[in-house]
């Protein structure tokens, strides 16, 4: 592992983890919003875990930022809805089950799969148990997208084909290879962009492969590199809304706060 502790993260790794982090949050939230409108009891038990999960890696990952130099005030309760850096498939409350477990299980696993390339001694340890918490996540995850692709097979695809172009980009572009990729470069991961991209899509290929729910291609246009922004990981300005940024700083219950 490359120990880079003492000195510093390059300043694209803080951005990077601050993209994970956001996702995390905003992850959080989207399940805790279904966790009482799944279609069956196991679904809201474990909507209501995997938000409690998610946000306790928040937190860990808050901590190591605010160790980076990211003012704590502002991380946690002072931004505006663009300065969010989660990735854009949380951007809006999916509006029925198969499109939210679709969005979930995507973004869940993207956001797995970034932290687990991540190699530096800041990491060691912490990454291993929360890929113990992704595990159950992810299973149960791939599970439902099995039963709905049985069972709604156009909901699903059509969920697939609005979110996984947003994915890929959240991810980045193709051209990040493992001879070209900045924090591969400078020590921090192990694991390439493009690596990422391939190993999302060949798992939802494979995971589908018996179904009638086709994956959308690996498209290697998207994004565009010339007008991707490597810290919010998007080609565009969209961000979350702001009652869902409200709701993530508390504002409505700061009034009773105990100083």
């Amino acid at each position: 592992m490359n120990a880079e502790a003492e000195t510093g993260w390059p300043e694209a790794a803080v951005d990077y983890v601050q993209a994970i982090a956001d996702t995390k949050l905003l992850l959080g939230q989207r399940y805790g919003e279904w966790m009482l409108k799944g279609p069956h009891l196991e679904d809201n038990i474990s909507g209501a875990s995997n938000a409690q999960d998610e946000i306790g890696q928040v937190r860990q990952l808050f901590r190591l930022l605010k160790q980076q130099g990211v003012d704590e005030e502002w991380l946690e309760s002072e931004r505006a809805p663009e300065e969010y850096a989660n990735a854009p498939t949380l951007d809006e409350e999916a509006e029925n089950w198969p499109t939210f477990v679709v969005q979930a299980a995507l973004t869940d696993r993207t956001a797995w799969l970034l932290l687990d390339a991540i190699d530096h001694d800041d990491f060691t340890g912490m990454v291993q148990k929360m890929g113990e918490d992704e595990y159950f996540h992810l299973e149960h995850q791939d599970g439902r997208l099995e039963t709905l692709a049985e069972s709604q097979p156009d909901a699903v695809e059509a969920a697939l084909e609005r979110y996984f172009p947003q994915i890929l980009t959240f991810i980045g572009p193709a051209t990040y290879d493992q001879a070209s990729d900045p924090l591969v470069n400078a020590g921090f991961t192990d694991r390439s962009v493009a690596d990422i991209r391939g190993a999302l899509h060949e798992h939802y290929v494979e995971l589908f492969a018996s179904t009638d729910v086709s994956v959308p291609p690996l498209d290697g246009d998207v994004p565009d590199p010339d007008q991707w922004d490597a810290k919010r990981r998007r080609t565009d300005d969209g961000h979350v809304e702001a009652s869902v940024v409200d709701q993530l700083q508390g504002v409505s219950n700061k009034e009773y706060v105990i100083e």
